[in-house]
């Protein structure tokens, strides 16, 4: 356990120094550029007429100048990260997700993509534009297919007992209705899947139903090399009508008290 937190936090570390020096470097440079706006700004106001276009064109050559472009952080990297035994989800890029203006749009409508399974039958990213036209009209029926490394048993803790694994959907079935379909369910821990994972998919389930708005939404499953079952999962979402919805987290696929074998999904507790 302590060679895996070093491990975790050696990675942590390269990553939050990656982040900081590139968010120091935008500091100064938005410290800066804000500077040289506010004084373009005002002499737009104080100058006479004749320089006024002057002034307004430095002023949105400085607001050109500024970088707002996110700190990203890619999937390799997040399936190289162990673990911490602490902070079973991570946020990622400050919580601000880094769909592009073209993902953001909504000249489709509403829509859900999956990938196709890889070599290994693994799931892939799934993509939507959510709205309440996608939500599921009828009652959810049982799961019965099974995805890569389903290796699943009942562990004990204390008085209770429970599955190991859910059967976890990439788009919650809240969401879009999406059930049985192999494209869209992934090997998950009961922790991952619940509470972590629910609490996202409620809060942005609630959000549409609320507002009849839309949400850009991602979900991608990180696996490591060719390990059949995920080390975790990417969220992602965004709003598109206003900014209430705006996420991107990374939930570490663990339990706590199990080992996994994320090759094929066997499992043994640890015994304290």
């Amino acid at each position: 356990m302590r060679k895996k937190r070093k491990r975790w936090n050696h990675k942590f570390k390269k990553i939050r120094k990656k982040t900081t020096r590139m968010h120091k470097k935008r500091r100064k440079k938005l410290g800066f550029s804000f500077r040289l706006l506010f004084i373009a700004v005002i002499l737009s106001l104080v100058m006479p007429a004749s320089a006024w276009d002057f002034a307004n064109e430095l002023k949105t050559s400085i607001w050109h100048l500024i970088d707002f472009s996110p700190v990203h952080v890619s999937n390799s990297e997040l399936a190289e990260l162990e673990y911490n035994g602490v902070d079973q989800v991570m946020v990622v890029n400050h919580n601000m997700a880094e769909f592009t203006e073209e993902e953001l749009s909504l000249n489709d409508g509403s829509w859900q993509t999956f990938s196709d399974l890889d070599g290994y039958n693994r799931v892939g990213v799934a993509n939507a534009m959510l709205s309440q036209t996608l939500m599921p009209s009828e009652p959810r029926e049982s799961l019965y297919v099974n995805p890569t490394g389903w290796k699943n048993k009942q562990i004990t803790r204390g008085d209770v007992t429970n599955w190991l694994y859910n059967r976890c959907h990439l788009i919650g079935f809240q969401l879009t209705g999406e059930n049985n379909n192999l494209k869209n369910l992934m090997t998950g821990t009961r922790s991952l899947n619940t509470p972590h994972m629910l609490q996202y998919e409620n809060k942005v389930a609630s959000y549409i139903k609320e507002t009849n708005h839309h949400v850009r939404y991602r979900v991608e499953p990180i696996f490591r090399d060719n390990e059949l079952v995920a080390r975790g999962i990417h969220m992602q979402a965004q709003s598109i009508e206003d900014d209430q919805i705006n996420f991107n987290i990374y939930i570490f696929n663990i339990e706590e008290g199990v080992i996994i074998d994320y090759t094929d999904g066997s499992s043994k507790t640890v015994t304290k």
